[in-house]
């Protein structure tokens, strides 16, 4: 359901689903600054300015939600901002989960994968999501990725890649919302 929030100054409504099951205004943030990072809008822009100074607040303060962290790390390497998005890649992947060649990432208190025989587990989207974030985050640097962060990159795209259904796709978190 929608609900107004005060977001850095400015009255927007948001969906509280669509944040891959995290609901608070930093991770909104970092939603609404990757989208118009990517637009592009540049950080000189007083809204983008501005929200990247919430981000980084956030950003120094303990317990962020993993999936935020993602989020911001890649917020911070569209803006350019290179020492935070290091630094949150660096606390990423003390968290990351590292299992058959491959890397990912999964939320706090995630029930066991189940085994069985003729059945192939695969995550929940959320954690299929903020994994790509993390991806993303790795990727988009400049100067280009080093070879280390490439190396690390494939063990992330190995691991997202297997999360693929048997038509080729992935099941989503985001809902349809309609704003006011």
């Amino acid at each position: 359901r929608e609900k107004p929030v005060l977001l850095c100054g400015v009255n927007i409504y948001f969906c509280g689903s669509l944040q891959g099951g995290v609901n608070d205004e930093i991770t909104l943030t970092a939603y609404i600054i990757i989208a118009l990072l990517e637009v592009p809008l540049p950080v000189t822009h007083s809204v983008v300015r501005n929200a990247l100074f919430c981000l980084e607040t956030a950003a120094n303060e303990k317990g962020n939600h993993v999936y935020t962290k993602a989020l911001m790390a890649y917020a911070f390497a569209l803006a350019g901002k290179e020492e935070k998005r290091k630094a949150l890649l660096e606390s990423l992947e003390k968290e990351a989960v590292k299992k058959d060649g491959s890397v990912h990432w999964q939320r706090p208190g995630k029930e066991p994968e189940v085994h069985l025989p003729y059945y192939r587990y695969r995550a929940p989207s959320a954690e299929v999501e903020m994994t790509a974030y993390v991806l993303l985050a790795h990727l988009t640097t400049h100067p280009a990725p080093s070879q280390e962060e490439l190396s690390f990159a494939s063990l992330i795209a190995k691991w997202i890649s297997g999360q693929q259904n048997p038509s080729g796709g992935f099941s989503s978190t985001q809902v349809s919302c309609f704003l006011p």
